[in-house]
């Protein structure tokens, strides 16, 4: 396992000559990424932070501010206490600004890869919509989006924009009560056997801004490397995963992505 650790805020563009071990590291990905058709990303509440979208896990994260986060975001307390429900998920999520975040560069580096011709499995926990708003194409929200909610009674999906525009949404149809479209703690993860026959069959496992707590996503990796696809991290912090990747960066993902699509647009990207 090649491994390294990064100050935050590096200056990539000097790590070639002030930080070798860095820029080796970023060269073995950047190999590992060129070699590979297939990408399956799993990507984390850490890709997002760089576009202002505060982390779940981190020590200023939402599980450290709000210890309640979540009995509140659970299915139980939503069908218990629906009002009290969207009451805490407006303000724990910030609804008002849903919609407003913008990608930032780690979100935009697989856009691009997509665009040399690598086939760019997103699988993210994330529910901010940021991937489709790069530009991914194969993106699966394993734990829903933000950007809609649907009625449990007749089906109805309402956009964002319904949901915001009222303290406790209703549906236009049968004026109950709706849910976010987002995987709530209680709730099975519909997409997951199709993000692990995904990273299974890729060629390359990359994780971006995952602590790997959270199950069952958290064995996607461990899952692949079972079936020696090889895998690669870029994260602040450790895991308890991290024996499984032959690649760790411990790096901002914005400035490690710039660095990985300088060091690629110089050699070439390899298509499928």
């Amino acid at each position: 396992m090649t491994a390294v650790r990064l100050q935050h805020g590096a200056v990539l563009a000097h790590w070639r000559f002030c930080l070798p071990a860095a820029m080796e590291t970023i060269d073995h990905l950047a190999r590992m990424i060129n070699n590979a058709r297939h990408i399956a990303v799993l990507s984390g509440a850490g890709m997002s932070t760089e576009s202002g979208i505060p982390d779940f896990r981190s020590a200023n994260g939402l599980f450290t501010q709000n210890r309640s986060f979540a009995e509140v975001v659970s299915i139980d307390y939503f069908l218990d206490c629906p009002d009290g429900f969207w009451d805490a998920f407006r303000d724990i999520f910030k609804l008002k600004m849903a919609g407003q975040y913008e990608p930032n560069a780690g979100h935009r580096f697989l856009a691009w890869l997509e665009q040399q011709g690598k086939r760019i499995s997103v699988l993210t926990q994330n529910i901010d919509g940021l991937h489709h708003k790069a530009g991914s194409t194969e993106v699966l929200e394993m734990h829903g989006s933000l950007m809609g909610a649907s009625c449990l009674s007749c089906g109805t999906q309402h956009d964002l924009a319904w949901v915001q525009q009222h303290a406790v949404p209703l549906c236009r149809k049968c004026q109950q009560v709706i849910k976010p479209d987002v995987v709530l703690y209680g709730e099975a993860v519909p997409l997951i056997e199709r993000a692990f026959d995904l990273a299974v069959n890729a060629d390359l496992v990359l994780v971006m801004g995952s602590s790997l707590e959270v199950g069952p996503v958290n064995m996607i990796p461990v899952e692949a490397a079972r079936y020696n696809v090889p895998c690669a991290l870029i994260n602040l912090s450790d895991t308890r995963l991290d024996r499984f990747f032959e690649v760790i960066i411990r790096a901002p993902i914005g400035e490690t992505c710039q660095a990985l699509q300088q060091q690629l647009g110089e050699t070439g990207v390899a298509g499928s």
